[in-house]
């Protein structure tokens, strides 16, 4: 079903094709990679797809050169390229020899940062992409489409599109736990499973909240350089946010800590076990929830920001800074369709010389409050700020 829907980075991979010889698209496994190579397939003439995990296609490369040689003119789509790393010097060696743009699609489940020992030496010949889960506005024009359900079940395709929550629910447990007893240790880490599963958990309830290392090794027994260690796995493999704070010279004391977020609200409510819209919204998460879904549709929309988080020590707080050149943009996100903005905000405001505050609520439409002060939704405000 997912085929037909339309991925909005699908027109920024056809652009970094024109400009690369080689494309590397990262993110989450079952994210729709495979699905969006498929879709890419049929606008590409000639075009190739070699999955590292079926044992033939693996043949094909037993001899990379060979194989590269034999088909030139091709794109040569290659996944889960993270299983053989020592690909990337071939591929250089090959790109060097018949540079053409356009001539490899990498597919790969960790993060630019997890391969860049590997791909360091493909450095000017490659553009990197992430692919996140579905976001809003990918899905929203959807005849079915319903805000609760996508809020729920998160972005990953099977998830969200399953029939109704009980499937969905099985299908995000599976992913864990292979994300978990599988995939941890293809990337070559040795860690318990049932040590994951826990500092999973525990990031699951920190979520929206700041990060603080040493409180969580303590809880879970280990070192504060082992939870960073974990920590940062769990962010290279697209699981887990950190949201850096802003730090200005305003003459006041900042928060200095990180916040963390599990990036998809599916996973989130499964690791907590939220099965039901309406235990969400008895839950002590659901205002971080929805935080957390704002956030990262914000963040997969608008690579070209920079984005961060504010607060003093006194509580003088917002939700996410965006930075782009001399431009500010603050949001605040409210799960409540009657937001009520606190005057610590406003004194937050006042402290960064905002261009611009967005205060965003699960519903559609846009209205001000204050001349600088916008209530809207997510696809309002993405419409707002990129047109």
């Amino acid at each position: 079903m997912h085929d037909f829907i339309q991925r909005n980075i699908e027109g920024f991979v056809f652009q970094n094709l024109s400009v690369f010889p080689a494309v590397a698209l990262l993110g989450p496994r079952q994210c729709g990679k495979s699905t969006l190579a498929s879709m890419l397939s049929v606008k590409i003439p000639l075009f190739l797809y070699l999955d590292l995990q079926n044992p033939s296609d693996l043949n094909k490369l037993s001899d990379p050169l060979l194989f590269f040689d034999a088909n030139p003119d091709a794109t040569i789509c290659i996944d889960e390229i993270q299983l053989k790393p020592d690909l990337f010097p071939i591929l250089r060696s090959v790109i060097d020899s018949n540079r053409r743009n356009g001539r490899f699609i990498l597919l790969g489940s960790a993060s630019r940062d997890l391969i860049r020992q590997s791909s360091e030496s493909l450095a000017g010949r490659i553009g990197f992409i992430e692919l996140t889960p579905f976001t809003l506005t990918e899905i929203n024009h959807q005849p079915d489409f319903q805000l609760r359900r996508f809020w729920l079940r998160g972005g990953y395709p099977e998830s969200y599109l399953f029939e109704n929550d009980s499937d969905s629910k099985i299908w995000l447990e599976n992913f864990i736990r292979s994300y978990i007893e599988r995939d941890i240790a293809l990337f070559g880490f040795q860690i318990p499973a049932l040590q994951m599963r826990r500092l999973l958990t525990m990031c699951a309830h920190l979520h929206g909240q700041l990060l603080n290392s040493s409180k969580l090794g303590e809880s879970l027994g280990l070192t504060h350089p082992t939870v960073r260690r974990q920590i940062d796995l769990l962010e290279q493999t697209f699981i887990v946010r950190t949201l850096m704070p802003y730090q200005t010279n305003v003459g006041k004391r900042l928060i200095k800590s990180p916040k963390i977020y599990i990036r998809d609200s599916g996973i989130l409510h499964r690791l907590l076990q939220i099965d039901k819209f309406n235990d969400l919204m008895g839950n002590p998460v659901f205002g971080a929830s929805w935080e957390g879904v704002v956030i990262e549709n914000i963040l997969s929309s608008l690579r070209d920001w920079s984005p961060y988080f504010y607060r003093t020590s006194t509580g003088d707080e917002t939700d996410l800074i965006l930075k782009k050149g001399t431009k500010t943009i603050v949001v605040e996100c409210k799960a409540s369709t009657a937001p009520q903005l606190l005057k610590g905000f406003y004194r937050a405001l006042d402290d960064l010389q905002a261009d611009h505050a967005y205060v965003i609520i699960p519903v559609s439409g846009s209205y001000p409050v204050k001349p600088n002060v916008t209530v809207c939704g997510i696809e309002d405000f993405l419409h707002l700020v990129i047109q």
